[in-house]
């Protein structure tokens, strides 16, 4: 009998610690509040054109809540940089001056984790973007960064027929998206004994770095069959190939304008091939319309959030020369820094929910 008690106790106390992982796991839900809501952005790195567009994404979706009575005043952005520490204190402010839901583009992806949960405590929806947060207090609006990587990865070992030499360049060394980047498209390689990785390199998503880093790559090495780099970086990469007068090698792309008029000129006199897989700004405007649905009280369907926290969101689309002439006919009059963009209408944000 006191074995059966003993026993009885034993599962209890599992029963008891398994509701204590469960409820550590799950991201924090708001209690619904009622309308109009504040919202503010903490944007991290602010080096490139992609996060200006960003902002204006998550703008145009705040302005059409505002309009509808949804949320009030304008939408607080503040850019703190690469510093994390300086990122800490940005949100330590937002979290003081009592906005609704907080919207993260992160510097880390551990170290704002006691910031994010000082946020939640107070009741605050925490949504992070663009890479992923390993805090279960903050839901992850991200598109998954690894497999965007493998795309072009793959893209570039089967035009390549599994065989020769590449260099790689990647964004922002320690940056969480630059690093599940690299670990997807490192997947793919490892695949093809016959593709040798020359170099690995760091250009911080800057084409005028990315530019003078392939310069330095070309004078190095006389044999690149292939170029895996990061977008941000791809048309500086590809200007100072020709500008080198080497044979152009296999190069990912991007799917931003500026690289896109030099891939039109060159597909026309080369024949030249690229791709370029959409990486999109508007995931904050995504993360807003999440947000929206929490603040009202939702509750995601089960099986929804990898991890307990993540919510990935579809990559918006891929450029390849097959879709090229319909899409570039669409945004050729963009300016060059726009990137192709997409973001969860109101009917798609809903449906992650009961």
């Amino acid at each position: 009998m006191q074995r059966l008690r003993s026993i009885r106790t034993w599962m209890a106390a599992l029963v008891v610690l398994a509701a204590a992982a469960t409820l550590a796991t799950a991201p924090a839900v708001a209690a619904a509040k009622k309308p109009p809501y504040t919202v503010a952005i903490s944007n991290g790195f602010v080096g490139s054109e992609w996060r200006i567009q960003m902002v204006e994404s998550a703008k145009k979706v705040f302005d059409e809540y505002k309009s509808k009575g949804l949320v009030k005043g304008e939408l607080y952005v503040n850019h703190a940089g690469p510093d994390v520490t300086a990122q800490i204190a940005q949100i330590r402010n937002m979290i003081n001056r009592g906005f609704d839901v907080i919207i993260i583009n992160p510097n880390s992806q551990t170290a704002l984790n006691p910031v994010i949960e000082e946020a939640a405590d107070r009741g605050i929806v925490v949504i992070v973007v663009d890479q992923e947060v390993t805090s279960p207090k903050a839901v992850n609006v991200v598109i998954d960064q690894a497999e965007w990587a493998r795309i072009s990865a793959r893209w570039l070992a089967e035009k390549l027929q599994g065989k020769g030499n590449i260099v790689v360049i990647n964004g922002l060394a320690g940056h969480p998206a630059n690093e599940d980047r690299w670990r997807g498209a490192r997947e793919v390689f490892g695949r093809y004994p016959g593709i040798k990785i020359l170099t690995m390199t760091h250009a911080n998503w800057d084409q005028a770095t990315g530019q003078q880093v392939m310069s330095n790559l070309l004078a190095t090495y006389p044999n690149i069959d292939g170029v895996w780099v990061q977008d941000g970086m791809a048309e500086g990469a590809l200007r100072a190939v020709l500008a080198s007068g080497r044979k152009l090698p296999l190069m990912s792309g991007e799917a931003r304008v500026g690289y896109m008029r030099l891939w039109d000129q060159l597909k026309k006199e080369k024949g030249f091939q690229a791709i370029g897989v959409v990486n999109p700004p508007g995931v904050a405007a995504s993360g807003l319309r999440i947000a929206m649905q929490i603040l009202q009280g939702r509750q995601f369907k089960d099986g929804v959030l990898a991890r307990g926290n993540t919510l990935y969101v579809p990559i918006p689309g891929i450029v390849t020369n097959d879709n090229f002439d319909e899409l570039w006919a669409k945004y050729k009059d963009y300016p060059d820094a726009y990137a192709l963009d997409g973001w969860l209408t109101e009917e798609e944000a809903r449906s992650y929910f009961k």
